[in-house]
């Protein structure tokens, strides 16, 4: 079963569980019943999976005519796995650990520890060069951040020169509409600012950033761009889309044991093996009396 389930916890302590399916991402919220008081669980998209909704680039169709569907969808999912193992190693960089040059992170696809390939290892130089660079103060590592219709996972928020800023993390060469949208979308969740040490003023006037990172984007490395906020564009357009598609979509879900096993083999291996565990009872019987004989005998010759 292609699925991928994680337990974390969001900023505010709340035990969250982010479930992805074959075509389709969701957020789980595990929260009290104001009524009840009872646990229940609130599913919501994810920001990323509804920016799919907008609209697709001509030059994105274009290279997928040129590819083939399935090149192109290998080719995404390549992409895909690499930026993913370059988040993986941001985030210990930014808890001031070092990468290894032969370091091993986990490939979402293969589900195998791999090295990190020279052109991953080309981004992680980067992004060190740019923490030395601009020396920002992280606030924020990979959050989860919920709104009332949608949720995601925003990469990071930092402080800069007394800004704050929203960043998202991209090894993309090209910053893609969706991207805006999807950074836009996180910075209208219901983020609980102040824990991070983050006056109202600041938050009112923070802004959004992608953070490119890859050698061939310039002789740096990386490539800092404000973006826009394009949150009305990503409710009224992306989400409006996405909830006509989906008008009455929820999470599949099915309860599981946990162990599987057949009761008929069971009793039926029981059966054919009765035989050998009698023969084998009247064995152990045997010797267990050989040894208290042997016992009375010891005794009384020691007696």
């Amino acid at each position: 079963m292609r699925k991928e389930i994680k337990t974390f916890l969001a900023i505010d302590g709340q035990k969250v569980c982010r479930i992805t399916t074959i075509d389709e991402r969701w957020y789980e919220k595990e929260t009290l019943n104001p009524i009840t008081g009872l646990p229940e669980s609130r599913f919501y998209p994810s920001s990323t999976w509804i920016c799919h909704y907008y609209y697709t680039s001509p030059f994105l169709i274009k290279w997928i005519a040129e590819k083939g569907y399935d090149e192109a969808e290998a080719i995404k999912k390549e992409a895909g796995a690499k930026g993913d193992r370059t988040h993986k190693a941001t985030e210990e960089i930014d808890k001031g650990k070092e990468i290894a040059i032969d370091a091993k992170f986990l490939n979402k696809e293969t589900q195998e520890m791999e090295e990190l390939t020279a052109e991953e290892y080309a981004n992680l130089i980067a992004y060190r060069n740019w923490l030395d660079e601009i020396k920002p103060q992280p606030l924020a590592n990979e959050m989860t951040v919920f709104a009332e219709l949608y949720a995601g996972t925003l990469d990071r928020i930092y402080r800069i020169k007394g800004q704050i800023w929203l960043v998202d993390i991209k090894t993309s060469r090209i910053i893609g509409e969706s991207y805006k949208l999807q950074i836009s979308s996180y910075s209208h969740c219901d983020i609980d600012y102040k824990k991070l040490g983050i006056t109202d003023g600041e938050w009112k006037n923070r802004k959004l950033a992608i953070l490119q990172l890859g050698a061939s984007l310039n002789k740096n490395g990386w490539r800092w761009t404000e973006i826009e906020d394009k949150y009305d564009v990503f409710i009224n357009v992306a989400y409006g889309a996405w909830k006509n598609e989906n008008p009455d979509i929820k999470p599949f879900q099915r309860d599981y044991p946990l162990v599987i096993q057949s009761q008929w083999i069971k009793e039926y291996l029981s059966q054919i093996n009765a035989p050998k565990i009698e023969a084998i009872k009247k064995v152990q019987k045997a010797i267990k009396n050989q040894q208290s004989v042997g016992k009375v005998i010891s005794h009384l010759i020691n007696k």
